[in-house]
């Protein structure tokens, strides 16, 4: 993966706040919800969200900026440390990257001869599970401890329905593989999916992970508040001063409301149980009427507006001084 500042195009030594920016309008600008005709969308998406969890991340990013994690947050080797070891001739130089090559030769007495023998050297360097074979020439570590991230984490938009009933998504992983993935229903924005086993791999280890973080996308009218939703309503000015009937759309299908006569606009009806299906505890559905008035200019409408005005005159902001 490239270098997370250059993926983000800010400089080393840029700020929190522009890191967080220069993200989001990466995100916005690569989401392949907005690119769906570029097959490579996902794949810088992927890699802008990478990028953004070891920079965007203080203590992630201090690793970094100190060589301690790669691009991809893994651990970097960094050499022996000290310069020589007893029992045997071991060199440390400098090699490309700022990474320590070591050279072991056998003193006098071979490699197994010296002060406590090169295998205790090996032990102290790498555990109990360090081992030298074949006379001396190939040597053997077991790293113990040491261990790997192998997981993957990418980022998958849905809609509000599929996050409500489930889905099955196709994903691309930053290797460039796909899947098919399973959103159970009822994920909620922000919440993560782990698959076991399909984060990348490596000799002697077991496979990773692969960690999907969703975001709902934001819904043509509906507007989630917690386990509850939020909708405007349009209606007539007749509907406002008759009332009415209206149908009002729901997530599981339209219904009819009852506009009661002189309804103001910006009032709020509760509809119990019409909003995010949680188990145990459905949310509601607000519904918020707005009064909207006829395109154009009409004659009819403004002579009535003017009588009205005129015979029933009232101030709806004198509250407010």
């Amino acid at each position: 993966m490239r270098d997370p500042y250059e993926v983000l195009g800010v400089p080393r030594g840029a700020s929190a706040a522009a890191i967080k920016s220069a993200y989001r309008k990466l995100a916005k600008k690569h989401h392949p919800d907005n690119n769906k005709n570029d097959p490579k969308a996902a794949a810088r998406f992927a890699e802008i969200n990478s990028a953004n969890e070891i920079i965007g991340d203080e203590e992630k990013r201090k690793q970094f900026d100190r060589g301690e994690i790669d691009a991809e947050g893994k651990p970097r080797f960094q050499g022996f440390p000290g310069g020589g070891f007893s029992g045997g001739d071991a060199r440390g130089r400098a090699g490309p990257g700022g990474f320590e090559t070591y050279t072991f030769r056998s003193g006098p007495g071979g490699m197994e001869g010296g002060a406590g023998g090169f295998e205790d050297i090996l032990n102290s360097m790498f555990g109990a599970g360090a081992r030298a074979r074949g006379g001396g020439r190939q040597f053997e570590f077991d790293t113990g401890g040491v261990g790997l991230d192998l997981d993957l984490s990418v980022a998958m938009t849905v809609s509000l329905e599929e996050a409500v009933q489930g889905a099955e998504k196709r994903v691309r992983l930053p290797t460039g593989k796909e899947l098919n993935v399973k959103i159970p229903a009822g994920v909620s924005s922000g919440q993560q999916i782990r698959l076991k086993g399909q984060g990348e791999t490596a000799p002697g280890h077991r496979p990773g992970d692969l960690l999907i973080t969703v975001t709902i996308a934001p819904h043509p009218f509906f507007k989630v508040d917690g386990n509850d939703l939020r909708v405007e309503l349009p209606i007539t000015l007749y509907e406002a001063v008759l009332g009415g009937k209206v149908r009002v759309p729901t997530l599981g299908g339209a219904v009819e409301l009852s506009i009661p006569k002189n309804t103001s606009s910006g009032r709020t009806f509760r509809l119990k149980g019409k909003g995010l299906p949680k188990a145990g505890s459905p949310g509601d559905l607000y519904v918020t009427a707005r009064i909207i008035l006829p395109d154009g200019n009409d004659a009819e409408l403004e002579a009535l507006m003017e009588k009205w005005r005129d015979q029933h005159p009232y101030n709806p902001r004198s509250d407010l001084g």
